[in-house]
């Protein structure tokens, strides 16, 4: 049988928990990820009845877009929704987990699901994440360079897009002085060694790099081995908020009729000038208001994305064309990347898909 955690690992190697926004709490919401898993319901938001009917079918896992625990609790009364929901599903052994704005970020997440939807080209990040990476330089004696650079790999270090496996090396020379109670892995105490050396440079996300650092101290010959953590202000190129990309050009009330069909939604609310051409399309999945400015800047005809509020409809309007397709409906596919993730790999797992419209998609284990 397959256990919860290793669900949990598949999501999370596709949607990090580093990538989620300061205020966010996605991750392991309720119950205890080490049992083995039975059923699981995949859904948008945690409901009673998404728990009701989790104990109906045998589910002892709930995976969902939206935290139930967001602001934290201090209280289990029963009296609020979120109370009722955290103590049925402990009393019947169920855990919730949620992958929220981690996977709104996540290279192939809600907002390129969008695109995809839409068979948008040439898609890139719209406001890419900055400051998630540093470079960690070690320096190593060359003939054992690769096997520091492995232990540093093996780790997470030099992961970049499709890419893994990446480092930098410089040949130089080292020097050094051991002293009195050193115990030197080459040189003599009191006496100055050079040392032929290789500068090793791995990229690396800041939640793995401890385990890296760690990992490279473990395989590096020297007694104390030296290196720098640097922090990085590089732009994400794969992971961040909305994506941008072209489509093949129509008239606006076309491309609003193509929303309408792709996102099964009975109206869009839009504004700003319904006779010009849509070329160029950004797309947020969830309330994406907040980035309206970065559409504009990346050149869009069109923003489409949910909870756009008056204000911000009439002062974009001679700007950029918003179109309000809904939360929910702009997210309503997070469900279909759960499905893959978790189908693509675990091979036990046969799947049953429930209507969309009823926020749930649930799979048994056979």
């Amino acid at each position: 049988m397959t256990k919860i955690s290793e669900i949990i690992s598949l999501i999370e190697d596709f949607a990090p928990l580093h990538l989620q926004e300061g205020y966010d709490n996605a991750g392991v919401q309720v119950g205890d990820v080490n049992a083995e898993a039975k059923a699981a319901i995949l859904c948008i938001d945690v409901t009673e009845a998404v728990i009701d009917e989790a104990i109906a079918v045998g589910a002892n896992l709930v995976i969902s877009h939206h935290p139930l625990i967001f602001r934290g609790l201090k209280k289990l009364t029963g009296k609020s929704d979120v109370e009722r929901m955290v103590m049925k599903a402990v009393k019947h052994d169920i855990v919730i987990y949620s992958a929220h704005t981690n996977i709104d970020s996540a290279r192939y997440g809600v907002s390129a699901r969008m695109a995809q939807r839409l068979g948008l080209e040439n898609v890139r990040v719209l406001a890419p994440q900055v400051g998630k990476q540093v470079k960690i330089v070690t320096f190593v004696p060359e003939e054992y360079a690769d096997a520091v650079a492995q232990a540093m790999h093996a780790k997470g270090a030099g992961n970049i897009g499709d890419y893994d496996s990446c480092d930098y090396r410089m040949k130089g020379e080292g020097s050094f002085r051991a002293k009195e109670d050193a115990h030197p892995f080459v040189g003599n105490i009191g006496e100055v060694h050079r040392e032929p050396e290789v500068r090793l440079e791995v990229i690396a996300n800041v939640a793995d790099k401890d385990a890296i650092v760690r990992a490279m101290i473990a395989a590096h010959p020297y007694e104390e081995p030296a290196y720098d953590v640097l922090t990085l202000l590089n732009a994400s190129p794969y992971e961040g908020i909305g994506v941008v990309g072209d489509i093949q050009p129509m008239p606006a009330m076309q491309f609003l009729a193509l929303l309408k069909r792709q996102f099964d939604v009975d109206a869009v609310k839009y504004c700003g000038d319904a006779e010009k051409q849509i070329s160029r399309v950004a797309l947020c999945g969830g309330s994406g208001a907040e980035f309206i400015g970065d559409a504009i800047g990346s050149g869009a005809d069109v923003y489409v994305t949910g909870d756009v509020k008056y204000h911000e409809f009439t002062g974009n309007s001679g700007r950029i064309m918003i179109a309000d397709i809904g939360h929910y409906e702009s997210e309503q596919f997070t469900k279909d990347i759960f499905y893959e993730i978790i189908r693509k790999k675990c091979l036990t797992l046969q799947p049953i898909m429930r209507n969309r419209k009823l926020n749930r998609l649930n799979f048994l284990y056979k």
